[in-house]
């Protein structure tokens, strides 16, 4: 098989989330196979270092950044990549990078992690529930609303480079990797802004590194819902519900938004089965998804791709997860897990009551099974040399 040099880019958020953690992921497993990968990698924290001319001119180079194509064009031909894989453009690199990968006559292919090539913001996430507005409504709607960051400036700027480059048709001439048949079905429904033929189906994966929890004697007598404290991902849905269930204990790692929120509710109520870890080492979160029962994904949105299952799945951990997107397609019902209304604490209550009186070991071992079936390193790396070498011979 060939090895190629790949040049590896990705625009950090200024909060850290699930994106960098396959950037970083996929970067190993290219290298553990003998692959050269270069890396162009920004971060939206240099907006905190520009003046205010440079804000000032933020829209223009969040469309196209003469810095990214000068920089990506340099790295491409000194160190002859095979192939430009991108992650997330947004906002300092911009779709500028394509640009540099077309004139050096290099194929380019970028990950999609979220929807934002359809909603400004991502997510398909508004006022706590799924709204598709822009798609049928125009991008006009994220900027009306302030879907990105609660903010008009930043709604408008990430709205812009989506339009322009629509405009340009960009995007036609770029291959993308879909992480879901669902979110490649969603993309495909707006034919016009890419071409079929030139999208992927790729999920994400995990390591699954095999380290032993230290405390073997800790029994499994929590749920875990791991992840950010905050309305996407349905924390109060998760709380409300074991707030009904007083006998059995929830165990939340993560922090973020809703953190103080959530603490006060749980304090007000009275509720004494919840329980905040806050933010925990990788060690650690092993420990506690080792013992757990099931996790939790009480998620309001599509979830691009839900790597907290994919981990659990790793780990042969059950998942209690809402019927929405694609973590309705990541369960299968009372063989890796169960599904409950989404946006429903009281059937999320009632549902992890049934779970308790289902064959636990089953369970365990069916998740460990949909994780050596879908989501080892060594599948997803197949996949991703079929890709390269699919879009290597386009440009033949």
């Amino acid at each position: 098989m060939k090895q190629y040099r790949i040049l590896q880019v990705h625009n950090f958020y200024q909060i850290p989330g699930g994106e960098d953690v396959v950037v970083r992921n996929e970067k190993r497993l290219l290298e553990e196979h003998g692959h050269t990968v270069y890396t162009y990698y920004r971060s939206n924290t240099e907006l905190n270092e520009k003046g205010l001319l440079g804000k000032l001119f933020l829209p223009f180079t969040a469309i196209y950044s003469f810095k990214t194509a000068r920089e990506v064009k340099k790295l491409i031909q000194e160190n002859q990549i095979d192939v430009v894989h991108v992650h997330n453009t947004l906002t300092m690199i911009s779709p500028s990078v394509f640009y540099a990968a077309f004139r050096c006559k290099v194929p380019v292919v970028q990950t999609l992690h979220n929807f934002r090539m359809l909603c400004p913001a991502g997510s398909f996430f508004r006022n706590n529930e799924i709204c598709e507005e822009c798609v049928d409504g125009g991008l006009k709607c994220a900027v009306k609303h302030k879907c990105y960051r609660n903010s008009k400036l930043q709604s408008f700027v990430s709205a812009a480079v989506l339009k322009v480059h629509r405009i340009l048709g960009t995007y036609r001439k770029v291959n993308f990797i879909c992480l879901t048949e669902f979110n490649r079905n969603k993309l495909l429904a707006s034919s016009h802004i890419v071409d079929a033929k030139k999208v992927y189906i790729k999920p994400n994966f995990t390591f699954a590194e095999g380290i032993k929890p230290s405390n073997e004697k800790e029994q499994e007598e929590y749920y875990l819902f791991a992840g950010r404290v905050e309305a996407l991902k349905g924390i109060d849905i998760a709380i409300k519900a074991f707030e009904k269930i007083p006998d059995r204990q929830l165990y939340v790692a993560g922090t973020g938004p809703m953190m103080e929120e959530m603490q006060a509710y749980v304090k007000e109520h009275n509720i004494t089965n919840v329980r905040f870890l806050g933010y925990l080492q990788k060690e650690e979160m092993t420990e506690r998804f080792y013992h757990a029962k099931a996790v939790i994904m009480t998620s309001q949105c599509y979830e691009a791709f839900a790597m907290t299952i994919a981990e659990a799945y790793s780990y042969g951990v059950p998942v209690i997860a809402g019927r929405v997107g694609n973590m309705e397609g990541m369960v299968k019902e009372g063989v890796t897990g169960v599904k409950f209304t989404y946006n429903s604490a009281e059937d999320l209550a009632k549902k992890v009551e049934e779970f308790e009186h289902l064959d636990r070991m089953t369970l365990k071992e069916n998740a460990r099974e949909f994780y050596q079936n879908r989501l080892r390193p060594e599948d997803n790396y197949r996949k991703l040399m079929e890709i390269y070498e699919s879009i290597s011979s386009d440009r033949k």
